[in-house]
C-alpha cells in the first residue's frame, strides 16, 4: 500500500479492512431448530409404547451412525470393527449402571452415558493407534481383526462380559431429581433426544474444525497433506478417538434403554449394519447417517415382523443402491432439491409418478415369487396357501408363479421404458441448470 495513502486513511477505516462480522446464518438455525422441535414433539406425534420404542432406538443409532460416518464418510476409513467401540460403551454403562445401584458409585443415571462414552474413548486409544497405521483396504481389514479379536474375548472374560447370557441391570435406580426415574420409556425417550441433539450438534462442530477441514484433506489426498508438513496418521488418530467416544455414547443410550448387553452388541453383524445403513442413507452427507439410523430401525423392527424374507429384500436394496445411488438417499434428496432450486422439480413429478408405480408392481411381483419360496422352504407343514398383499398364493400351483412372474416381468419393462425417458429429461435438465449457472457467473 501506498505510504501516504495509507496515512491518510482514518482509524476506522483499517478496522473495518481487518475486521469483519459474518451474517447470522438464519437457514442454519432454523434447520436446527427444527431438529430439536422434531425431537421434542414427535413422541407427541406417535404415542404408543412401540413408537416410542421405535423413536428411542433411532436416537440411539443417530449417534452412532454418525459417529460411524465421522471414519467413513468424512476420513475415507471404511471400519469393519466400529461396533467394538458402541459395544464396549454399552458394557461400560451397564456395569456402572449396577455399581449405581449396588449403592457403591453415586453417578446420576442421565450421565451414565458420558461415562460410557469416556470408557470407549480409552478403548479407542488404546486400540486406535495400531488401526490408524494404515489407510484403505489395510485399515478395513484390522478393524475386522480387532472386531473379531474383541468378539472372541467377550466369551472368553465372562467376569466383564457376562459369557453368552450377558449383563442385566435396572435403570431405575438413584438419584430421582423432579420425580425422574427413567422407568418410563416416555421419560428415557427425552433423555436419549437430548443426547441425540447435542451429539449430533457437536459432530456437526466437528466437521467445521480445523482437525475435520483436515480430515477431509486426508479422505482426499493424504500424500499432498504429508507435504505440506501434516502428520496424516495423527488426523485419523484423533478422528478415531473422537468416533469412539460419540459411539460409545450411542452404546450406554442403548444398554439404558434395552437394560441388557451381549456379546453381540460387539459383533461383526452389528458391525456390518451400521456400514450397511450409513452407506443407504448417504455416508457423503452429514445427514445421511440419520436417514439410514432411521431405516436402521424400520428394517429391524417392522420388515423383519412383516415378512421371514426381510434380509433378502435388504440385500436387493442394498445392491440396487449401489448401482444406481451410490450416494444414497442423502443424494437422492439433494440432486432433486438442486432441481427444485432452479424451478424445474414440477417437470418431472409424472415420471417421478410412473417409475413408483412400475416399481411397485415389479415389487409386488417379486415379493409374491419370494414369499412363495420361503415358503415353500420353511413353511410347508402350513399347508400350499400363503397370504400376500392380501392375496392367497397357492405354492403348488402354476397359476400362482405365472402370475407373479407375469406381473414381476411386466413391471420392470414398464419401468426400464420410463427410466429411460427419465433419464433423458433429467440430462436435458441438468444441461440447462449448468448453462444458467455459467450464465450467472458472467454476470
Amino acid at each position: 500500500m501506498n505510504t501516504s495513502v495509507s496515512k491518510a486513511m482514518p482509524a476506522h477505516s483499517t478496522t473495518r479492512a481487518y475486521y469483519s462480522f459474518k451474517p447470522l446464518n438464519v437457514g442454519r438455525w432454523i434447520i436446527w431448530g427444527l431438529f430439536a422441535l422434531l425431537l421434542a414433539i414427535s413422541p407427541v406425534l406417535w404415542d404408543s409404547s412401540l413408537s416410542h420404542t421405535m423413536l428411542s432406538q433411532m436416537g440411539i443409532l443417530t449417534i452412532i451412525c454418525l459417529s460411524y460416518n465421522m471414519l467413513l464418510g468424512q476420513g475415507g476409513m471404511l471400519s469393519f470393527g466400529h461396533a467394538v467401540y458402541s459395544g464396549m460403551g454399552a458394557f461400560f454403562a451397564i456395569h456402572t449402571l449396577n455399581l449405581v445401584s449396588d449403592g457403591d458409585w453415586g453417578v446420576p443415571v442421565s450421565l451414565i452415558p458420558l461415562v460410557a462414552g469416556l470408557g470407549s474413548m480409552c478403548v479407542a486409544i488404546l486400540l486406535g493407534w495400531v488401526t490408524t497405521k494404515k489407510a484403505a483396504t489395510p485399515f478395513a481389514m484390522i478393524t475386522m481383526g480387532i472386531g473379531e479379536l474383541v468378539w472372541a474375548m467377550s466369551l472368553m472374560f465372562p467376569e466383564f462380559f457376562g459369557g453368552e447370557g450377558g449383563i442385566s441391570g435396572d435403570r431405575v435406580t438413584g438419584s430421582t431429581p423432579f420425580g425422574i426415574t427413567f422407568g418410563p420409556q416416555i421419560q428415557l425417550y427425552y433423555l436419549i433426544a437430548i443426547y441425540t441433539f447435542v451429539c449430533t450438534a457437536l459432530m456437526y462442530a466437528f466437521t467445521r474444525t480445523p482437525l475435520g477441514r483436515m480430515l477431509n484433506a486426508v479422505r482426499d489426498n493424504p500424500e499432498r497433506v504429508a507435504f505440506i508438513g501434516y502428520d496424516t496418521q495423527m488426523v485419523r488418530y484423533l478422528s478415531f478417538v473422537l468416533a469412539g467416544f460419540f459411539a460409545g455414547i450411542g452404546g450406554g443410550l442403548a444398554a439404558l434403554n434395552f437394560e441388557i448387553v451381549t456379546s453381540e452388541v460387539v459383533g461383526a453383524v452389528q458391525s456390518g449394519g451400521y456400514l450397511l445403513f450409513t452407506f443407504l442413507g448417504g455416508a457423503t452427507f452429514f445427514f445421511g447417517p440419520i436417514i439410514g439410523a432411521i431405516l436402521m430401525v424400520l428394517a429391524l423392527v417392522l420388515l423383519s415382523e412383516l415378512t421371514k424374507a426381510w434380509l433378502l429384500y435388504l440385500g436387493l436394496a442394498f445392491l440396487f443402491m449401489v448401482m444406481y445411488a451410490p450416494g444414497g438417499v442423502a443424494s437422492l434428496i439433494m440432486m432433486n432439491l438442486r432441481v427444485a432450486k432452479f424451478g424445474r422439480l414440477r417437470e418431472l413429478w409424472v415420471a417421478y409418478l410412473a417409475l413408483a408405480v412400475a416399481g411397485l408392481v415389479a415389487l409386488l411381483g417379486a415379493g409374491a415369487m419370494v414369499e412363495m419360496v420361503y415358503h415353500q422352504k420353511l413353511n410347508a407343514a402350513l399347508g400350499p396357501v400363503v397370504t400376500f398383499a392380501g392375496i392367497d398364493l397357492n405354492v403348488e400351483g402354476v397359476g400362482s408363479w405365472f402370475g407373479a412372474g407375469f406381473v414381476f416381468v411386466t413391471g420392470m419393462a414398464i419401468f426400464e421404458l420410463t427410466r429411460r425417458a427419465f433419464l433423458k429429461h433429467w440430462s436435458a435438465i441438468q444441461t440447462d441448470i449448468e448453462m444458467e449457472i455459467k450464465r450467472r457467473e458472467a454476470q
